[in-house]
């Protein structure tokens, strides 16, 4: 009897269902050969669980050593109690990098950085790079705490200069301060603040201030630069570099130069930079303390960010080409007189010279002594930015020519001051602010022809506005000079003049000592000429100790006026 077509094709499901399980039977495996076998599927279709990474992966510039095994370095949100361990680790590597710095300056007996340690530094200085903002919320408090001071002290400069850029610190620049500082705090270093007073050192808000205008910087308040003065510039120097680095730029090696004259010095300086290890900075400082092998051998292994060095062993090791100052981008000289005493003015302008490009220039020297003023002249060429605390005419005053002539007459007072500018201007390619300052000397009718007659362009001042003479229509195409009245002087603002003629002297001293330290605020070739007669005698005695007391050259005649009988009864 035939079947249904429902009982067949139950049948044939029951028949294909048994092969089945017959087939399931015979081919079961243990529970280890599965797993191999769903690995290897896995593997082959691109799928692969995190601990599988670890025979397959490859080093990178990341991870050279395979420690991470090729899992991605996840981010995670620092506490900050993270803080302490930080600095734990920040003593910890302090001690590295004191070994490889004191291995160049001739302290222990390593003679090579090894590649481990080299390639940790570069990779901790791109994860501080890198995640910065980390540092944000430990820095929180200390920018609260000192933006009110920052925002009060950006509004003038330590001249009465309105300053133009208002914008704060950043947090790593205050993160690195306070790194230095908590440093210097446990290691009992020479300092006169302590922990996180150094972001309120009113020398530092100035210096940043000067720093930001891209400027170079001339420091007048004192010859050597103090720990808490190092700590801003290198403070500073690294968070350009932070900042470069985010951007994507390449920075040349090394970024900042710091010159000084003894080994003493430069030990303070790295001490005070050993805090900054942590952070990615690193600090070598060579001199003739160690042998010359031994720092070469040094300067092969190592790649500083920072370099400290006098500036006879430096030259010995650039002309041997075992290091390259070309790309240097910050150069801080400190102690230039004593440069210049010992006889090293070659030696800086040869460094100056090998630097290409234009570096930042930062340069401490009280300019006392009327010698070492040629030799800034030759390295502050553009416009500067004056930096001192120190409200004294000498300091005020520094790399000011003053240039003092005793004339018979009227007549030849004003012969003087003409040829005088004649001299100023000549030779001279780029501009210069020339003004004339005297009684009535704006109405003086024979000065003013006298001028137009040699080519210049008069302008005549009234408070602190400079207009040009109505008569001179041409007059950007001359030399210009302004002329303003005695009276108009507490007014005026005369920081831009580079040369400052007073063609009848001032009538008191206070006057001289007000034009000589507010004159020339942005230029290092300020000159002061001063036309005297034997009517201003009572004036020369204090006039030759200004000049004395600022390192400049008092002329013979000025003397034999101030030993007059009209002055020896007096």
């Amino acid at each position: 009897m035939a079947k249904g077509e429902d009982a067949v094709r139950r049948k044939k499901n029951k028949e294909i269902r048994k092969k089945l399980r017959k087939k399931s039977d015979s081919s079961s495996v243990s529970a280890r050969v599965a797993a191999i076998i769903a690995a290897k599927k896995r593997r082959l279709s691109g799928k692969r669980r995190m601990c599988q990474g670890m025979c397959f992966s490859l080093p990178t510039p990341d991870d050279p050593f395979n420690d991470r095994h090729g899992k991605p370095e996840f981010e995670k949100k620092r506490s900050k109690r993270k803080t302490h361990s930080q600095k734990d680790e920040s003593s910890n590597d302090g001690k590295s990098a004191a070994g490889t710095e004191d291995m160049l300056g001739g302290h222990t007996s390593k003679s090579k950085l090894g590649e481990n340690e080299i390639t940790d530094g570069k990779h901790e200085r791109k994860k501080s790079v890198t995640n910065t903002r980390y540092l944000d919320q430990e820095c929180t408090n200390l920018e609260r705490a000192n933006m009110e001071v920052i925002k009060k002290g950006c509004l003038w400069g330590p001249q009465g200069k309105e300053c133009e850029n208002l914008e704060s610190p950043s947090k790593f620049l205050m993160w690195c301060l306070s790194s230095i500082g908590n440093a210097l705090q446990h290691d009992d270093a020479c300092t006169d603040q302590e922990g996180d007073s150094l972001l309120f050192d009113s020398w530092g808000l100035e210096f940043w201030k000067c720093y930001s205008t891209g400027k170079d910087i001339m420091e007048t308040s004192g010859n050597s630069a103090t720990t808490e003065q190092i700590a801003w510039m290198v403070s500073s120097a690294a968070d350009t570099i932070a900042r470069k680095e985010k951007e994507g730029l390449c920075l040349g090696s090394p970024f900042l130069l710091y010159l000084v004259p003894s080994q003493e010095k430069s030990v303070k300086i790295r001490s005070v930079c050993k805090a900054l290890k942590p952070l990615g900075i690193h600090t070598v400082s060579i001199h003739p303390g160690a042998s010359l092998d031994h720092q070469i051998q040094g300067l092969k292994s190592c790649e500083p960010e920072f370099l400290v060095s006098t500036p006879e062993r430096l030259l010995e090791l650039v002309s041997l080409k075992a290091i390259d100052i070309s790309s240097v981008s910050m150069l801080v000289f400190d102690q230039l007189n004593s440069f210049v005493s010992s006889g090293h003015i070659d030696a800086i302008k040869s460094i100056k010279d090998s630097i290409s490009g234009a570096p930042r220039l930062v340069v401490f020297n009280d300019c006392t002594h009327y010698s070492s003023i040629p030799t800034v002249q030759y390295l502050l060429a553009g416009s500067i930015c004056r930096l001192s605390l120190n409200d004294s005419v000498t300091s005020q005053s520094s790399c000011i020519v003053q240039s003092v002539k005793v004339c018979a007459s009227e007549d030849e007072r004003l012969q003087e001051s003409i040829q005088a500018l004649d001299q100023c201007w000549s030779g001279q390619t780029c501009k210069l602010d020339v003004l004339y300052i005297g009684r009535k000397v704006v109405k003086s009718q024979k000065l003013v022809a006298a001028l137009k007659s040699r080519g210049y362009s008069v302008m005549v001042g009234s408070d602190s506005q400079i207009y040009n003479d109505s008569v001179d229509s041409d007059s950007s195409t001359k030399r210009a000079v302004a002329l303003i009245d005695l009276e108009h002087i507490s007014t005026a603002d005369i920081r831009k003049y580079d040369i400052v003629i007073l063609p009848s002297f001032v009538p008191s001293i206070e006057r001289y000592t007000h034009i000589l330290s507010k004159m020339a605020r942005h230029s290092i070739n300020g000159v002061l000429l001063s036309l005297l007669t034997k009517g201003d005698t009572k004036h020369v005695g204090p006039l030759i100790k200004i000049l004395e007391q600022c390192g400049q050259e008092v002329p013979e005649a000025l003397r034999s006026l101030h030993a007059t009988p009209h002055m020896m009864e007096e």
